[in-house]
């Protein structure tokens, strides 16, 4: 069975999409298209039904998909044995967060510690980056709270309080704080579905019986920060995250607990590797 077709069929099934797929493991798309439909073409079957501009899985690509996923799960579980068989100058670290400004810090002085490692690095809310653990395409994830799942170990990280930020200047910007209240029939500029801030906050809203105008969805939170400056609404965000930036103004809410705690998280099953060791004995020691 040729590997480079059952890969790109793993691909396009986990991304649901050619195009994504194509792009994660740097071909062409119609290199892809190619290696997939050798693959059906050589058993004689169908594997994907195209929809628009994506493709949905039949039950006989559900049943390969759940197959491939174990193939590549052990091929990942070696690459990391192997990898950590001379210590930490040949191995890998693959993170992946649902924002830059937590983990870069931390991987930077990582690396200054083990400059021999690989570090790679991705990004996505945070449904997206648990997907990508449990796909076994990162290593380590930075998430919100997993502890009730049992495939993961969960190092929490940081406790950190959601505010809301308006461009200063705005009639808001001379005050501190504000209650849920305040924001009856205000346009809100929140994270897409899948966030956990989103998440948070909007069981906040839901709890106080506070409904905004409009929720306005952005796909980071640079642009929740940008939007908020261009005067498009005021933003939820979490606090460790505002930054440095003078055209802005942060509020906290003074009668709701609103906070999303932040852990480290990689599976069980490969929490003994070397790599991972290092990491988390590293963070320990810096946090």
């Amino acid at each position: 069975m040729n590997h480079a077709q059952l890969k790109a069929f793993h691909a396009v099934a986990g991304h649901g999409s050619f195009t994504r797929a194509a792009a994660v493991l740097h071909v062409t798309q119609p290199t892809l298209s190619d290696h997939v439909r050798a693959l059906e073409t050589h058993y004689g079957v169908k594997l994907f039904e195209r929809r628009g501009k994506g493709v949905v899985l039949t039950g006989l690509g559900e049943a390969l998909l759940n197959i491939t996923r174990r193939q590549f799960n052990l091929e990942a579980e070696a690459e990391q044995l192997l990898s950590g068989a001379h210590g930490l100058k040949g191995g890998t670290l693959r993170v992946a967060a649902d924002g830059p400004y937590l983990i870069l810090p931390l991987l930077g002085s990582f690396h200054r510690r083990y400059p021999d490692l690989k570090l790679s690095m991705t990004f996505g809310n945070s449904r997206q980056v648990l997907e990508e653990l449990y796909q076994r395409r990162c290593d380590v994830a930075l998430l919100p709270d997993v502890s009730e799942d049992t495939r993961v170990y969960a190092r929490p990280l940081r406790n950190d309080r959601l505010v809301l930020v308006v461009p200063v200047g705005h009639a808001w910007s001379g005050r501190r704080t504000l209650h849920l209240a305040d924001l009856e029939g205000q346009r809100l500029l929140v994270r897409e579905t899948g966030s956990n801030t989103r998440a948070v906050f909007e069981r906040a809203l839901a709890h106080a019986r506070v409904t905004p105008a409009e929720m306005l969805e952005i796909g980071s939170r640079e642009g929740v920060r940008e939007a908020v400056a261009a005067n498009l609404g005021i933003g939820v965000i979490a606090e460790s995250e505002i930054g440095a930036d003078d055209r802005l103004h942060a509020l906290r809410i003074r009668d709701a607990r609103v906070r999303v705690v932040a852990s480290l998280v990689c599976l069980q099953a490969s929490r003994a590797s070397d790599v991972l060791q290092a990491f988390f004995d590293f963070i320990d020691e810096e946090t």
